[in-house]
Order: structure tokens, then C-alpha cells, then sequence
């Protein structure tokens, strides 16, 4: 994968002196070069990601497609959804979180640091791991969706995390473009917890790049508008389309027991192992609408729009939605 990283860094340098740098001189922001360098990484990965969904899973949906989306409800919704996806995989949502949370981790870890409490690093508990980038990076990567996971849940049984988070599920048109549709306050808490494991667990920048990335692009993969499953044996390796959209089926995914409690099955972000280590999953082989009850029985509105549907999310924390 070395020209892989060559080509990549020396596209990160050119759009970042040709344009980062003079607009950032020109803005009077010159303290900013080194985060903004940074910065760019994460833009080039996001263009990357949205290249591949175009001209891998975009194909993928129109070859085997679960549901039609022909009507102008749909598309409107669809568009909502590539908002989303823009707004966090160009590195917007993290910009702002830049200016806003990052000092106070900066912070936070710093004064830790100095009081003498050192970064632990996950992949030095096996002799000769840290000196294979894959091994450790595999590492980290199961550590990462180990805590998702459990995240994930807090979000469908804590009633308050729930009411943001249900944004996501409102979705019925379900595709490649609704992994981001979360609302803000909903993505400032999962990645700050993310940030926040990261320092602890001791992952290397470059690897918490590679994860997330990875992370994104298969979570794209598996919200996917398409009939595909793994098979017995590769169900249980790794999240599938027909594995995920089952956790957006209304009354099944996101319920216990068929009650109307929170709860619900398949919490796996990137691996199904969790789901089965815990009692979560459910490997049934079917392919369901996607929403949330009370869309369908009390005609409950989630919102339109990217504001509309902030909105009514704030509305719903607070009990007045």
C-alpha cells in the first residue's frame, strides 16, 4: 500500500499549499497551519469515500435494490440524506467540533499528562504487535467496535439518547446516503466518546484515521437499498445490508419482545460478534420496511428537512415532540 500513501500524501500537500495554506494566510489564521494540514487528511479521505460509494455501492443498489425509490417524496428525502453525508464526510461536522470541543480534550489529556498519568497503548499488551502496523491496527479496529457497540445500545435504551437518535431511524427510504443522518447533537456525544476512547486506548492518528474511514465506508455499505446477505458463515463475520436494514425494521430493530419498550437487536457496527456475544442478534433472513412505529401508527413527524428534522429533535429531548 506504499503508493497508495505516496499518492495520497502528496495530493494532502498539493491541495494543502495550493489552497488550505494561502486561504488560512489570507483569513489571518497562520496558528492554524498545523491542525488545518490535518484537516485536509480528512477531506481527501471523505472525497475518497464518496468516490467509492458513487462507483461501488451506488451500482450495487440499482443491480439488486430492496425497495423502489421512484417517487419525489423519496428523492427530496434522499437529498436530505446526502446533505448529511457531505456535511460529515468532508470534514465540516469535525471542523466545527475543532473550534468548540477539542480545546477542552486538549486540555483535559494535557493536564493528565502532566500529572503524570501517561497514554495507555492497547497494542503493546502483545510483545510484537507494535511493530506490525496491521496487526495493531486490527487491533484497535475490534477494540473500536467493541465500544461502539455498547454505545450504539446506550442509544436505543437510555429514553433521552434515544430521542436523538431516533432521527436516524426515521428514514423509510433507507440508502447508501443514511448512515449520517443523525442529528448533531447525537453526533457531537458519539464522537467525543469515540475522541475520548482513542487518547485512552492510545491509537496512533494515522490508525484512528484509517478506522474511522473503514468504519464509514462500511456502514454506508450496510445501509445500503440492497438484497444482499453474506451466507451463514459470512453473516457472522461481518455486518451485511440484509444483517443492518433488520436493526431499521420497523417494530423489530429497534424494540424487545415484540413490546413497544426500548431495546431492539443487531447493534454491530462493523462485526456481528458482539450481538451474538451478548444475545443481540438476529440472523433472520428478511428484508422489512424501515422506520419507527409511531411513524406509521400515530403519524408521528421526525421533519423534512435537515432543520426541520434539528428541530424536532431538540423538541424531543425536551418532552414538547
Amino acid at each position: 500500500m506504499d503508493w497508495f500513501s505516496n499518492i495520497f500524501n502528496v495530493a494532502q500537500t498539493w491541495l494543502y499549499e495550493a489552497v488550505v495554506q494561502p486561504a488560512l494566510f489570507a483569513l489571518g489564521l497562520s496558528n492554524l497551519f498545523e491542525d488545518a494540514y490535518a484537516a485536509t487528511a480528512w477531506f481527501l479521505v471523505g472525497v475518497l469515500q464518496i468516490v467509492v460509494m458513487l462507483a461501488v455501492i451506488g451500482p450495487l443498489e440499482r443491480w439488486r435494490p430492496v425497495e423502489a425509490m421512484n417517487s419525489p417524496a423519496d428523492r427530496a428525502s434522499i437529498r436530505t440524506d446526502i446533505l448529511y453525508t457531505l456535511l460529515h464526510r468532508l470534514g465540516l461536522f469535525r471542523i466545527a467540533l475543532f473550534f468548540t470541543l477539542d480545546p477542552w480534550f486538549d486540555q483535559a489529556f494535557g493536564a493528565l499528562r502532566t500529572a503524570g498519568y501517561g497514554t495507555f497503548h492497547l497494542d503493546q499488551l502483545w510483545p510484537g504487535v507494535t511493530d506490525n502496523a496491521l496487526a495493531s491496527l486490527l487491533i484497535y479496529l475490534v477494540a473500536f467496535d467493541f465500544i461502539a457497540y455498547w454505545l450504539h445500545r446506550g442509544q436505543h435504551q437510555l429514553e433521552w439518547w434515544w430521542r436523538l437518535h431516533a432521527l436516524h431511524h426515521s428514514q423509510r427510504q433507507m440508502t447508501m446516503w443514511s448512515d449520517n443522518r443523525n442529528h448533531l447533537l447525537d453526533s457531537i456525544l458519539w464522537d467525543s466518546a469515540m475522541v475520548v476512547a482513542a487518547q485512552l486506548i492510545g491509537v496512533p492518528p494515522e490508525q484512528f484515521i484509517v478506522i474511522v474511514a473503514l468504519t464509514r465506508l462500511s456502514e454506508s455499505f450496510q445501509h445500503a437499498n440492497l438484497r444482499l446477505w453474506f451466507g451463514k458463515i459470512g453473516e457472522r463475520l461481518w455486518v451485511s445490508p440484509r444483517f443492518h436494514r433488520l436493526h431499521h425494521a420497523i417494530g423489530i430493530g429497534h424494540e424487545s419482545g415484540g413490546a413497544k419498550t426500548l431495546g431492539g437487536h443487531n447493534f454491530g457496527v462493523l462485526l456481528p460478534w458482539w450481538d451474538m456475544l451478548f444475545g443481540t442478534a438476529n440472523f433472520e433472513l428478511r428484508y422489512d420496511p424501515t422506520g419507527i412505529r409511531d411513524q406509521v401508527e400515530s403519524n408521528r413527524d421526525y421533519g423534512s428537512g435537515f432543520w426541520a428534522q434539528q428541530w424536532l429533535g431538540l423538541k424531543r429531548l425536551v418532552g414538547r415532540a
